[in-house]
């Protein structure tokens, strides 16, 4: 049975709430509905961004002690908020979603402590939009011993499924973090990658007060500095095999020499692309094709220093395929509610590196 669901994202970028709807039984896309954003305020990404430094402290991950309390209560609001635009401006009636496949903000992963921590009151939620929202999809993938991450894979292999190329193939994401799925026929292998847009986003803030490089213009007036990437890459992350993954802040602390804002972007945004080329020789077999999503899809310097370092792969944008580069994690969420609800596996032991293929997912109804 084919359900009609809404999937809401808010990712490490920090940037503002993703809202897409799409009908699926879980399985399958049968077709994708439209999608929307409600961005953050500059006082919400300041709290936010207050609420990931506190976190580092969180003793359990129910408890929200000080800053944390009240950035969850904004979390809420944001994605009640993006609801209820979305399914005004669309026409939308809140009887006709069957499930909302609620996210939430990711303050905290830590699997090696089994932590993961996605602040946002899906019962609030549920409450102020009146439709089923499944949420804290992560929780029993960490708990059994998986990285809790990528969760995205599944749709990824639906996605590809319509593509008639020879594989291997790979979708990458680049958020604030950067995560791929491998796809070669029946093979499905993923992992985080490295740092995405996070390093960037925040070297740009500080830098210029603006929360991204548009477009990658800042980074394509820039020198790259090679060694330094090269001194970054000896990190040991690059060098474990998948399944892995990481916390937004894990390369926070990584020191850019003294440079130019546009040096230093056009370094961030090469260590980006680096870090995900180092990838390749971990995977079974040379990816014939790669296919770009997220926030990174939107930076053109990204995008070409990913084709220079990639080649002789094909790297194309998700848009080019029909695909929709800003909201294919949100159709993500809304697909992974439909499994959920059928209680299809979420995450396998070459997605995540659980156990076991692991169902997920807490619902929480108005």
């Amino acid at each position: 049975m084919m359900l009609t669901a809404i999937g809401l994202m808010s990712g490490t970028s920090l940037d503002g709430v993703d809202v897409a709807m799409i009908e699926t039984d879980g399985k399958r896309v049968k077709s994708f509905g439209p999608s929307g954003y409600r961005p953050y305020t500059e006082t919400e990404r300041r709290l936010l961004r207050h609420a990931l430094t506190e976190a580092v402290h969180l003793p359990q991950r129910d408890a929200r002690p000080g800053i944390l309390r009240e950035a969850e209560r904004v979390v809420t609001v944001a994605h009640a908020e993006a609801v209820a635009s979305f399914t005004a401006h669309n026409h939308i009636k809140y009887e006709d979603i069957d499930i909302v496949g609620f996210h939430g903000q990711t303050v905290l992963h830590r699997p090696a402590d089994r932590m993961t921590v996605q602040i946002g009151d899906a019962a609030a939620l549920a409450k102020a939009i009146h439709i089923p929202v499944m949420h804290d999809f992560r929780a029993a993938d960490v708990a059994a011993g998986g990285q809790g991450a990528p969760f995205v894979p599944v749709y990824h292999r639906a996605l590809a499924q319509s593509l008639e190329r020879e594989g291997p193939m790979v979708v990458l994401n680049i958020g604030g973090v950067s995560n791929i799925t491998y796809i070669d026929g029946d093979v499905l292998i993923a992992c985080d990658t490295g740092p995405g847009n996070a390093l960037l986003d925040d070297f740009m803030y500080r830098m210029t007060g603006q929360p991204f490089d548009c477009e990658g213009r800042m980074a394509a007036q820039g020198a790259v500095d090679e060694a330094w990437i090269a001194g970054a890459l000896q990190h040991p992350f690059f060098a474990l095999p998948p399944p892995k993954s990481l916390d937004r802040n894990d390369f926070a602390k990584l020191v850019l020499r003294d440079m130019r804002p546009v040096d230093g972007a056009a370094t961030l945004t090469a260590f980006t692309a680096a870090a995900i080329t180092r990838v390749v020789p971990l995977l079974p077999k040379r990816p014939r094709s790669w296919i770009v999503a997220g926030g990174g899809a939107r930076n053109l310097t990204m995008l070409r220093m990913l084709r220079e370092r990639l080649a002789p792969a094909t790297v194309e944008a998700a848009d080019a395929l029909g695909w929709s580069t800003d909201a294919i994690e949100a159709q993500a969420f809304g697909f992974l509610a439909a499994r959920g609800l059928k209680g299809l596996p979420l995450s396998y032991p070459a997605t995540t590196g659980v156990p076991i293929p692991m169902t997920g997912g807490v619902i929480a109804r108005p």
